[in-house]
């Protein structure tokens, strides 16, 4: 028997533990709300199995940096908080939940995604169509290291 998946618009609250249990595992940072949770056209989605909430996404409207080279960009929106639970990892949930947030984002109009993606998840971003921008950093709040990544929506 198949497993149930919906993509279904989820509060900031929902995508807290998530964010706790997958974002901020082993990371200095332990504070799961987003300063941009609560700004207008703010869309946060899941990805529920069987019921189970088991992956999350936050899709923040708002300008792409310099260095993502794409300064015309029609409504850009900023991928925050992508996260799959641990042990679901690898097993296409995440991509489901991604594919279907940028399919909702290109029907909203939106021309451009762009996340500050962490290095140990290129793979899965690259994989999904998304180019690699700029140089690396370390990310303030995780102290780990990052890529800008984007990708265009039709």
């Amino acid at each position: 028997m198949s497993a149930a998946i919906d993509i279904v618009e989820l509060t900031a609250a929902d995508t807290h533990e998530l964010r706790r249990r997958v974002l901020r595992s082993g990371v200095p940072a332990t504070d799961v709300e987003f300063a941009e949770d609560g700004w207008p056209g703010v869309v946060h989605l899941g990805l529920r199995r069987d019921g189970e909430l088991v992956a999350i996404s936050s899709w923040v409207p708002r300008p792409a940096p310099l260095e993502a080279g794409a300064p015309d960009a029609v409504s850009p929106v900023q991928l925050r908080g992508m996260a799959t639970a641990g042990h679901l990892q690898g097993t296409g949930l995440g991509g489901l939940l991604l594919e279907g947030g940028c399919a909702r984002m290109a029907a909203a109009g939106r021309g451009l995604v762009w996340a500050r993606a962490r290095d140990a998840a290129l793979g899965f971003y690259l994989g999904h169509g998304f180019d690699l921008r700029g140089d690396g950093f370390v990310d303030a709040n995780t102290q780990l290291p990052h890529h800008l990544v984007v990708r265009s929506l039709p």
